[in-house]
């Protein structure tokens, strides 16, 4: 190796001589620059290829339908292939925001498709598209809502056309809700924004564009908003000029029907409902064609899009930020909020549920729904917004069996709440039939229910832990089921496991009064017995009865034991009585119809 020194020597002064001046200047003109220090002005060849970009993505919009939205997303997935992703989210984002963004009011539809379209670049480029894209929308949301202000001075001119823009981006923010690209948050900032400065029609028409599209779900998502987007508006109307217009009241009635969930569907259904149920179908369906980047909306706020260029983008993986938003946050989420009349009341209900041996908090749901809905219809779309799987759906007729057993008079609600629930789903007709049995054994029957159910048993969750069965609580249960099987919700299949021959006494007492209503309830479409509906124990229709218990003559166990329990029970003497009278011959219907399904020795 020391024999090549000398050769090495020759070299080295043969190569000219550099200094270190020189060679530092090299080394920055080659150091690298990040991308947002770069030059900003773009050359030509660049500026020539984003105008071809853009007209590319514009040709693609132009075309943009529910029948070929796919292909078009294929085509921009090519394009984000081909060209710089920063180039090409820019360049989509400007497009759409410039189309919704118009002097015109742009049919439902059309918002409807490009939110769609958005949902699904979310869905397969990733959040940080979603991202810039919305902080581009509320941007320029905000540049229009100012601007309408300071050129109107917050009244709306006769121009139809004025403020279009702003109310065209609240749509598309509303609708990329309803395709979950951003959450909740997001929306009830918009809405508190809109709130917080005076309100005026305009403000109003905006605040209704997004109930009208989205209350529904926003209450669905955070009920607790609502209650208070509520409060701040009866704070800011009361005693003040603001609710004297028709649109102001009807904007108020909305939020509170809305809180008290007394919306109908139809009534928040916009125009582009029809366009959402199939945009949903597409999108619900996108990830079994394709890879999926995304799929969680943006829990961002409209202060996290503000504070953006200060404390960073926390929401996008890798941006630089500054300080903790969880930190910055946890002042305000311990703050305790002022509670409100309806807090108070929900409050004072869990306590009643919990004294009432709701021992779980599916149970305590579901006592709260039914004792603080209006009438039954509202009991049972407040029942079905609770999500229950089939396995919790059970509990609901167990809770209305046992408020409606601790009446201390007979409450016909209970009844219709569960008639109307068995119209929807069969799973409620079999709980009713287990939780029948589980109240005869109660009762005494300790072989009703079969071996292993029996063995069961044990479990202590099944029930509400009632020691005893008090008589009132007999007797409302017995006119319940009496109902039931008389509006044909369960059919008298339900006692096929009881022996009707060895009864025990209080089972004497409970069959005896549910046959007796069960006879009343045939012929009246009243489930309490008033003087009115005395009258019709003379009208006596044979056929109500004949199809009632025609149904029992297919359990030929079952037609037996109560062709042996009925004539024993209601006999005809010499009394005058009407009911009296009414239930012999009805007994005697029921049994000359149930001996059709007894085989003759």
């Amino acid at each position: 190796m020391w024999d090549l020194f000398p050769l090495l020597c020759q070299v080295r002064v043969a190569l000219p001589s550099v200094s270190g001046k020189a060679l530092l200047q090299d080394i920055a003109a080659t150091r690298y620059v990040p991308p947002h220090l770069r030059d900003a002005v773009p050359s030509d060849e660049d500026s020539e290829k984003l105008a071809k970009l853009s007209r590319q993505l514009k040709g693609l919009l132009n075309r943009l339908g529910e029948q070929n939205i796919a292909g078009i997303l294929s085509d921009i997935e090519e394009l984000y292939r081909q060209n710089r992703r920063h180039d090409v989210t820019s360049s989509i984002s400007s497009l759409i925001i410039d189309s919704i963004s118009t002097h015109s009011s742009l049919l439902d539809s059309y918002v409807v498709l490009h939110a769609a379209f958005i949902s699904s670049l979310h869905k397969i480029v990733g959040v940080e598209f979603a991202a810039y894209f919305i902080q581009n929308v509320v941007s320029t949301y905000e540049h229009h809502y100012s601007s309408f202000k300071n050129a109107e001075g917050a009244t709306l001119r006769e121009d139809e056309t004025q403020g279009k823009e702003c109310s065209n981006l609240i749509v598309l923010l509303s609708e990329l809700y309803n395709f979950q690209v951003i959450s909740c948050i997001l929306i009830y900032d918009i809405i508190r924004s809109l709130l917080d400065k005076e309100l005026t029609e305009f403000s109003v028409e905006l605040l209704l564009k997004l109930l009208r599209n989205s209350g529904q779900q926003l209450r669905q998502d955070d009920p607790s908003a609502l209650k208070d987007v509520v409060q701040i508006v009866q704070n800011k109307t009361s005693g003040s000029q603001e609710a004297s217009s028709s649109r102001t009241q009807f904007m108020i009635e909305t939020l509170i029907n809305l809180k008290n969930n007394k919306v109908k569907r139809s009534a928040t259904q916009h125009a582009g409902g029809d366009a959402v149920e199939r945009m949903k179908k597409f999108l619900s369906g996108l990830a079994k064609r394709r890879h999926v980047a995304s799929n969680e909306p943006l829990r961002v706020s409209l202060a996290d899009l503000h504070s953006s260029e200060s404390k960073g983008k926390w929401w996008l993986v890798g941006a630089a930020w500054g300080g903790d938003p969880l930190v910055d946050r946890q002042a305000t989420a311990n703050r305790p909020a002022a509670p409100s009349a309806d807090d108070a009341v929900e409050n004072a209900l869990l306590e009643l549920a919990k004294k009432q041996g709701m021992n779980t908090d599916i149970r305590r749901n579901i006592f709260v729904v039914l004792m603080s809905s209006d009438d039954f219809v509202d009991a049972c779309e407040r029942l079905a917004q609770l999500s229950l799987t089939e396995i919790q759906q059970r509990e609901v007729v167990r809770v209305i069996l046992h408020c409606c057993g601790n009446e201390k008079t007979y409450n016909p609600y209970y009844a219709f709440v569960c008639q109307r629930l068995c119209q929807t789903s069969h799973a409620y007709k079999v709980t009713l039939q287990f939780c029948l049995w589980d109240f005869l054994r109660d009762l005494g029957e300790t072989n009703v229910g079969g071996a292993e159910i029996i063995k069961s048993l044990k479990d202590d969750d099944a029930g509400f832990a009632v020691k005893s069965v008090s008589p009132t609580r007999l007797r409302n249960v017995a006119k319940a089921y009496a109902w039931w099987v008389a509006k044909d919700c369960v059919t008298l299949a339900i006692y096929k496991p009881v022996d009707f021959t060895s009864l025990k006494t209080q089972t004497q007492k409970f069959m005896t009064e549910f046959h007796r209503h069960l006879f009343l309830n045939s012929q009246s479409s009243a489930p309490v017995l008033s003087s009115d509906t005395k009258n019709l124990l003379f009208a006596r229709k044979k056929s109500a009865l004949e199809e009632i218990f025609i149904k029992a003559t297919r359990i030929e166990t079952l037609a037996a034991g109560l062709a042996y329990f009925l004539p024993r029970t209601f006999k005809l003497t010499a009394s005058e009585d009407p009911e009296t009278v009414f239930m012999a011959w009805a007994s005697g219907v029921a049994v000359e119809t149930l001996r059709t399904g007894i085989p003759t020795p």
